[in-house]
């Protein structure tokens, strides 16, 4: 089934094509990127999304792990790798958990272990075994993703339109309108029963539309930039986004496990 699209909504967007226009290209530190942004540490969460749900102490350490059906749902779509670096910094950045890394940084902290049992690294090296931090729960994203096409019904539309369907090449332009959507969900389990203690769904939706994005996007209003240049990762981060802060809700009901001593950070000057 397409997407019903108001005529409000057509006028809207063929009133954004007749207002093109040629403009200078540039790098714009900071810009772009998902709604998923900033930074997560010692000074606590920095720049994250206003939409962001946050804990006041955390509960437990976290682990992310992926999921093992992977993400790609169909090649045609242009997904990212994996979602969960996106999903630790939203994490992090919600205070609801100190997270434990089971990947890459794993892996590097396993290397520097062999380096200084094959005498590489020096005597007093900070690195040693026994420290390492266990993760009382393990978070496991999933996807689903659909993309619906509604340019052709808008073309529709337009072309029941006297003053619209006379304006050459308009509905040519408007049948590139695609609106995609994206469904996740995040599967929290206690790593020492081995329950799944809660579950939520995200979702999110965007409209592209394709050759004409620009021009919607600079008029600055119904929807802005946020209605143009979108592809299926901003969507997903999106969907994760939604379904974190569904999350939260359940996280914040759970008793805190006994935590381990906190990271060292400098005394403020």
């Amino acid at each position: 089934m397409r997407p019903s699209v108001s005529v409000p909504f057509v006028l809207a967007a063929a009133a954004a094509l007749l207002l093109a226009g040629c403009g200078e290209k540039k790098t714009e530190l900071g810009q772009g990127g998902s709604v998923v942004t900033g930074s997560a540490g010692p000074a606590g969460a920095k720049d994250a999304a206003k939409e962001l749900t946050q804990c006041s102490q955390p509960v437990a350490t976290l682990a992310l792990a992926e999921n093992p059906n992977g993400y790609t749902m169909s090649s045609s779509y242009q997904l990212p790798a994996s979602p969960v670096p996106l999903i630790r910094l939203i994490a992090q950045q919600s205070g609801c958990f100190r997270i434990v890394d089971r990947a890459a940084g794993l892996r590097g902290t396993v290397q520097e272990q062999e380096l200084k049992d094959a005498g590489i690294l020096r005597k007093n090296s900070t690195v040693a075994k026994g420290k390492g931090y266990e993760a009382q729960y393990t978070l496991t994203p999933s996807l689903t993703f659909s993309e619906q096409d509604a340019g052709r019904s808008i073309a529709g539309i337009i072309a029941m339109i006297p003053v619209l369907r006379d304006i050459a090449g308009l509905v040519g332009l408007v049948e590139q309108v695609k609106f995609k959507e994206a469904q996740t969900a995040l599967l929290l389990t206690d790593n020492e029963t081995t329950e799944q203690v809660a579950a939520a769904t995200g979702a999110a939706r965007s409209t592209d539309l394709g050759a004409a994005g620009l021009l919607w996007g600079r008029m600055g209003g119904a929807g802005g930039a946020g209605w143009s240049n979108t592809n299926e990762g901003k969507v997903i981060a999106a969907a994760f986004l939604d379904a974190h802060n569904k999350l939260v809700t359940q996280v914040q009901m759970l008793q805190a496990k006994e935590l381990p001593p906190p990271v060292a950070t400098r005394s403020k000057p």
